[in-house]
């Protein structure tokens, strides 16, 4: 077994926090990589219906936010089986390089498909610099410190969420909305500088002896590359169907979303399609919380700046309190550890999710003011906070040496995948109510992102077997 960087032999893990000297570098350069991720995400959602308006993009409004999440599911098979062949070094530098391209790409777009075309190289690299970040905890840190280093990638979200959506609403008015994506890249210096030190310290501990086996599960890298790369072109196909005029458009979504579950089928581990409990229904909560969640997120500002004539500046406030509920439950059920059961902060934090957005399809349908959604999607926040963290030590747990990057991976695919996919449909959805009077759009897209967190809820039970607690 590879020796753990940086900590010393007579250092028990249980004693050590996340901020002892033996993993202080590694807990904060990994922590200013969320910040960068999380920064560029708050900003670009608050800014996006500018963006629409003026490159005349609201045909590829949702196509904008779907499109890197299904380009992220290629990082991930990439960086997810590099990881486990060569540990995490150079798969998390490869990624942070393609992160900043996709960034200069999209703040230089002229139009609204080059800016897309941005977009997707951006998600490429963001979602292989997800995966290889899980395996660096997986190899540094004790499980035992797994929820409390979860719990501060939960925070570094904070700062990013008080300051990120006013700040990128404020650019984009006073200096362009440009600038939201050029003044990302400046934080990847200081995030590189930040966490050097530890990827020194890291190098080669991933790597597995010349003469032993792969052990991970599922095809062969080209193989799980080629996938992936099917899955993200059924996600962009599913984008476009809505284009098409009459049965032809609703067949190519329909054979979209089949070749998507086809092509992902073998990077996730057997059951999850079937919420096998365990594992599978741990990957796929996942997926169904990120598609609640997300598909619905990336409507309530524009929600607020069409229906409530809101300021892009003003209407980025609903992220803010979301974000910050999240790292608020994060941190709590960091803190609680195993006196919080698994599956129960998984269900409550479901039906929180589910709660949130049927506030904001009620008071779409119901003209309730806007506060009412605003104030709703901190508990949404909240319950994704105290979901995704348990989630992500639960894949870790039920993880071997050999096995977390596959696994890493594919609870980061169906994350993605599960986001893409619900975007993409409520993207249909909105163009199809385009037509009709007052807020049916809106109330479109939140109907169906309900409909996905019920199914959600119904699964959350799952993530554990009849006798399995924390």
């Amino acid at each position: 077994m590879p020796a753990r960087p940086q900590s010393g032999p007579d250092l028990a893990p249980e004693a050590a926090g996340i901020f002892h000297r033996s993993y202080l570098l590694v807990t904060l350069g990994a922590c200013a990589l969320v910040f960068l991720a999380a920064f560029e995400s708050l900003a670009v959602t608050t800014i996006m219906p500018v963006v629409s308006r003026e490159l005349d993009g609201a045909g590829l409004y949702a196509l904008a936010f779907a499109g890197p999440l299904a380009t992220g599911v290629i990082g991930m098979v990439a960086c997810g089986g590099w990881s486990d062949r060569r540990g995490p070094v150079a798969p998390l530098l490869t990624a942070v390089g393609v992160f900043v391209l996709g960034l200069l790409i999209a703040g230089t777009a002229p139009t609204m498909p080059a800016l897309v075309a941005g977009r997707l190289v951006q998600g490429l690299g963001g979602g292989g610099l997800t995966v290889a970040l899980y395996v660096v905890v997986a190899r540094v840190y004790p499980p035992v410190l797994h929820p409390k280093i979860f719990a501060a990638f939960s925070a570094a979200w904070v700062i990013p969420s008080l300051v990120g959506p006013f700040a990128a609403g404020l650019v984009a008015q006073v200096a362009g909305w440009q600038w939201v994506f050029l003044g990302v890249v400046g934080l990847v210096l200081p995030a590189l500088l930040l966490t050097a030190p530890a990827l020194r310290g890291l190098r080669g501990t991933g790597e597995r002896p010349a003469d032993a086996p792969a052990a991970a599960p599922g095809p062969g890298g080209a193989v799980k590359l080629a996938l992936a790369a099917l899955a993200a072109a059924a996600v962009l196909g599913l984008n476009l169907s809505a284009k098409l005029p009459g049965p032809s458009g609703g067949f190519l979504a329909a054979a979209a979303i089949a070749v998507a579950l086809v092509a992902v089928r073998p990077l996730i581990p057997p059951g999850t399609l079937t919420a096998r409990r365990g594992l599978p229904s741990v990957i796929l909560t996942r997926g169904l919380a990120a598609a609640a969640f997300f598909g619905a997120e990336v409507y309530l500002p524009y929600l607020l700046v069409e229906r409530y004539a809101f300021a892009p500046t003003f209407a980025g406030l609903t992220l803010t309190g979301g974000a910050v509920a999240w790292a608020a439950a994060s941190a709590v059920q960091g803190k609680l550890g195993s006196r919080l059961d698994h599956r129960k902060a998984i269900r409550i934090g479901s039906v929180l999710v589910l709660g949130a957005v049927v506030l904001a399809l009620l008071t779409t349908l119901l003209g309730w003011p806007a506060a009412v959604a605003i104030i709703g999607w901190i508990f949404a926040g909240g319950g994704m906070g105290l979901m995704y963290a348990r989630l992500s030590v639960m894949t870790l747990a039920l993880s071997t040496k050999d096995t977390e990057g596959f696994n890493s991976s594919a609870m980061s695919i169906s994350d993605s995948l599960g986001g893409a996919l619900a975007l993409a449909a409520t993207g249909i959805v909105f163009a199809a109510f385009a037509t009709w009077a007052g807020a049916a759009p809106f109330a479109g897209v939140f109907a169906l992102t309900a409909a996905i967190g019920v199914v959600g809820v119904l699964v959350a039970p799952r993530v554990s077997g009849p006798r399995e607690g924390g």
